[in-house]
Parts: structure tokens; sequence; C-alpha cells
């Protein structure tokens, strides 16, 4: 009886090795079927592709700056053409309401009974994929609208609460170099955003790609690749992917180092930062390494992984102070001093 139980077991694990391959293998396909499909629109910017699509598979959200021109919209809405989810695209202005984005309750007449009624009408917020097209072109109050959607993946109306469809990204897109009319987003409404990725020029070549590209009457059209099921099933796998504690500790001590009063935070960050990051940015360096790992066919993140998106998850979490501006210290600089200096875990 102990053989055969014993036998029992061995064949119970190599089954659950070979469907956990299976899972890793069939993430690892839609995500290069998902590329590969973006690429037929998007020249280039492979970092920025890999960033992005990193950030959906770990189920957060994410903010594109670049200068205009550089495809940043094209970029989101080819990853939802790509997909079989509702995908809803709002402009932000000057004059965006709330309720614009939420949503608002109606008066309906029943035609039998003439009696009124009201009737909630969805916004463009009920879409699984949304891009938030300029978002700091419009005020504060409509930018936090976005807050209670982003975090609890709900809306309320009303006095009323309502579910939004799972999976839910919004991907944002911003144009640093514009200051008339635009609004910075508070610190909260940042915090909520996974990533920041900055979108920079195309080189030479792919500059020339773009420029023959888009000169003829030739286009290129992107195929569906990965539906609603499949991308819940990738974040699931993301969330089961083992990670060491020397790993977490890791993220846990680069988030405190962006503290000035902490004892662990470098020269520099004592002397350029006003605020630091907050426990959310150790979360989601766990999950965006986590995911980078496994878009690169390896199980559990490691020290590099952590590193390759410690920038993305810091930048907008850290404020500098004046002596920084004074200086001429970017965030930038100051991430990379943090990266340097801040000892990995033994």
């Amino acid at each position: 009886m102990l053989e055969v139980s014993e036998h029992e077991n061995i064949e119970e694990s190599q089954r659950k090795s070979t469907d956990k391959k299976d899972l890793l293998a069939r993430l690892y396909t839609g995500y290069t079927n998902l590329k590969e499909q973006i690429h037929k629109v998007v020249v280039g910017q492979d970092e920025v592709i890999d960033s992005v699509l990193c950030c959906m598979l770990a189920g957060g959200h994410c903010i594109v700056q670049g200068v205009p021109g550089l495809a940043k919209t094209l970029l989101v809405h080819s990853i939802s053409e790509a997909l079989k989810m509702d995908f809803n695209r709002i402009q932000f202005t000057p004059d965006l309401m709330p309720s614009d984005i939420t949503g608002t309750d109606i008066i309906q007449e029943d035609p039998e009974s003439r009696q009124r009624r009201y009737e909630f009408v969805k916004g463009p917020i009920f879409a699984n994929v949304v891009l938030a097209d300029e978002i700091n072109r419009t005020p504060p109050k409509t930018q936090a609208a976005l807050l209670q959607s982003m975090q609890e993946r709900e809306v309320s109306v009303s006095g009323r609460t309502y579910k939004l469809d799972e999976p839910f990204f919004v991907l944002a897109t911003e144009n640093p170099i514009e200051q008339e009319g635009t609004y910075s987003l508070p610190e909260a409404a940042l915090d909520r955003f996974m990533f920041m990725i900055y979108m920079d020029y195309p080189n030479n070549s792919e500059e020339c790609a773009i420029v023959k590209q888009t000169t003829t009457n030739k286009k290129q059209t992107v195929k569906q690749v990965l539906g609603k099921e499949d991308m819940m099933l990738f974040q699931d796998i993301v969330r089961m992917a083992p990670v060491s504690d020397v790993i977490i500790g890791y993220c846990v001590r680069l988030a405190r180092a962006t503290r000035p009063g902490d004892p662990t935070a470098t020269e520099m960050v004592k002397k350029y930062l006003k605020w630091g990051a907050g426990p959310r940015a150790a979360q989601y360096m766990t999950l965006g390494a986590k995911a980078y790992a496994l878009i690169n066919g390896r199980v559990t993140p490691g020290f590099d992984d952590v590193k390759h998106v410690c920038r993305l998850v810091l930048r907008h979490r850290v404020i500098v102070n004046f002596n920084a501006e004074a200086d001429g210290i970017s965030v930038e600089d100051l991430l990379s001093d943090l990266i340097h200096k801040t000892p990995m875990p033994k």
C-alpha cells in the first residue's frame, strides 16, 4: 500500500509540473502573438510595448508620456484591437465633467404607464480597456472620477455602486512639453498608476520605416488574438508565480530608500527629495518583476527584473525639492543613483 501511495504522489507531482509548464507556455505564446500584432502598426518601441503589456499582465494601469507624434494613442488603440475586449476612448478636455466619464442618471418615461423613473446610463469608463487620452488636459475634479474605478473596479453614482467588468485597464497618455491649459495629476491619482512609461523618439531606421509605412495606400490590419478569459488567466499566472523573500526584501528596500527620513536613504535622496514612495511601490515592483520575468521565459524574478521595472514604478511616486531644481538634478538622475547605491540582499 505504501508503494502505491508513493507512486500516486509522484504521478500527481508530475501532473502539476506539466500543468504549470503548459500555463507558462500559454502565457508566453499569448504575449508573443499580441506583440506581433502590435508591431504590424507600431514600428519599433519594443521596450515601451514590453512595459505596457507587462503592466497589463500584472493587472495594473499605466501612463505613457511623450511628445506629440510618437504614436502613443496608436499604441494603445492597437493593443485594444488585438484584444477581444470592450474598448472606449475618452478625450480629456478642460470642459469634461466627471459624469461624462462615469455616467449619469436620466429621467425616462414609461410609454405605457406614463410614469417617470431614473435610469442609469453608463459612461465610457464601463469597458475593459479605457484610453484616457491627454489625461492632463482636464481639471483635477474630472481626473478624480477615475480614482474609484482604478482602485476598487467600481463606480458610485447617486448613492448606488456599479461593478466594472474584469479585466479592467486604464491606459493614459500625457504630453509633457505643453504647459498652457494642462493640469498636473494629483499625487493620489498618480499613485493609482502602476507604471509611468517614457516614449522617446524613434531611431533613424525606424523613422524611415514609419514614413514609408504611413505614406502609402497599404493598411495593416490587426487580428484579435486574446480574449477576456486569456487575460484574466495570465493575471492569475503572474499572481501565482513564485518569488523569493530576498527579492521581496529588495523591492521593499528600494521603496524605503526613496524616503528622505529613512536610514537606508542615499545622500542624494536626503538632499534632493521632498517625498518618497509608499508601500504600493514595493507591491508594484514585485508584481512587475514577476510579469517581466514570465514574458522573458523565466518562472521566478531576479534582481535584474526588479531593476528593470524599478524606474517605471518609482519615477512618478517621488517628489523633488527646490534644491534638485536649482542644481538641475532630475528624477532619473536620482533613481540611477538609488539603484546603484542600494545594496542587494544576500
